[in-house]
């Protein structure tokens, strides 16, 4: 496909110094650049416009479909800044993929990859100043996204959809430094029952999830995790992260995707850099009662999660209304340290790109 760019450079941009504060310290997801990408997709017509505009409301029909249906998908992806000033993404043509599998899901238009990839580098060319030094963690956080955007409320796919990104400077996601958090076991809600929307990255996935994790910031817990929904037996997800196990014999262990987990794209690369290692990765069911044997006869040796917001986090305990599983002194694992820095190390061009994973988008 070909469709012509529209650029619209904001008239009232953010000031030079006020953008420069904004970086010094920014908080996640907290001010957003000045410019917005927008695609319009139409039935009998497929994607019809892209532009790059200033960043501002959505006007929008209270008869939209998104807000009485919810056919809404997102992404997450960063842009790093790297000594030279250039500016890299990390593996977005997966992104791309992965909005099209959760297009296809919610009955929404596929965002071609192209069209996905291209939407970054423009809004690169107007907002590259936004992408914060290689300091402290500090990225620039892009959130592409879709929603139905036809005036209709019959029940039934939107014939109008908008594909849109803006963008947001953070730091790192927990800021406590690298130290294991704290996880609440979600024992009376599930995230995605058998045959749903699990898999598609779809806000109604993390609506579900706001209700455990409000109970685990009230026991002081940083993310929540899911058991599965049928028989409340095996480790799922968290709220937005997957779980890894690495176990006293060396090998490591995460959830299986059985079609109720997000397919996390830093999962994919925390399992071949792994591999890359000669360790053994088991894909498969985890048990909560494995989980608990595991750790509390020391056969578990180290707990963390990983995604696009938190790159790879340790986990020191998990808590339920029932019990407390692990040590509150417990320290970051050897092999969780040395990924975490191996995957921040490519992200940031500073360690050897092996696979190919890092973009130039400006």
């Amino acid at each position: 496909m070909s469709i012509e760019w529209k650029i619209t450079r904001n008239q009232k941009p953010m000031p030079a110094a006020d953008r420069e504060a904004v970086l010094e310290a920014p908080v996640f997801g907290a001010v957003r650049t000045d410019h917005q990408v927008v695609c319009v997709w139409e039935q009998g017509k497929g994607w019809t416009s892209a532009e790059v505009i200033p960043y501002g409301p959505i006007l929008m029909d209270p008869a939209a479909a998104v807000l009485h249906y919810g056919q809404e998908i997102f992404e997450g992806i960063k842009g790093y800044r790297h000594a030279d000033g250039s500016i890299w993404t990390f593996r977005p043509f997966e992104n791309a993929k992965r909005l099209q599998r959760s297009a296809k899901r919610m009955a929404l238009p596929e965002v071609p990859v192209e069209m996905f990839v291209e939407s970054l580098v423009k809004l690169m060319e107007v907002d590259g100043d936004w992408v914060p030094a290689p300091v402290n963690e500090k990225t620039l956080y892009f959130r592409p996204f879709e929603i139905a955007a036809e005036d209709f409320l019959g029940v039934r796919p939107a014939h109008r959809a908008e594909y849109r990104v803006i963008a947001s400077p953070v730091g790192p996601y927990f800021t406590g430094g690298i130290k294991p958090v704290k996880i609440w076991i979600a024992l009376d809600s599930a995230r995605a029952g058998r045959h749903g929307t699990g898999e598609a990255k779809t806000g109604g996935n993390y609506a579900a999830s706001l209700q455990a994790q409000t109970e685990g910031y009230e026991q002081g817990c940083s993310q929540v995790m899911f058991l599965d929904a049928e028989t409340a037996t095996y480790i799922e997800e968290l709220g937005g992260m997957n779980l890894f196990f690495v176990f006293k014999d060396g090998h490591v262990a995460t959830p299986s995707l059985d079609g109720t987990i997000l397919h996390g794209i830093t999962r994919d690369s925390v399992i071949q850099l792994i591999k890359d290692r000669g360790i053994e990765v088991q894909e498969r069911k985890i048990t909560l009662d494995e989980m608990r044997d595991g750790i509390n006869s020391g056969e578990i040796v180290e707990a963390f999660a990983c995604g696009t917001a938190a790159v790879i986090t340790p986990v020191g305990q998990f808590l339920s209304k029932n019990e407390t599983i692990g040590s509150a002194d417990a320290e970051p694992g050897q092999l969780t340290v040395s990924l975490r820095e191996e995957l921040t190390g490519i992200q940031y061009g500073t360690v050897e790109d092996r696979h190919n994973w890092l973009y130039k988008l400006a």
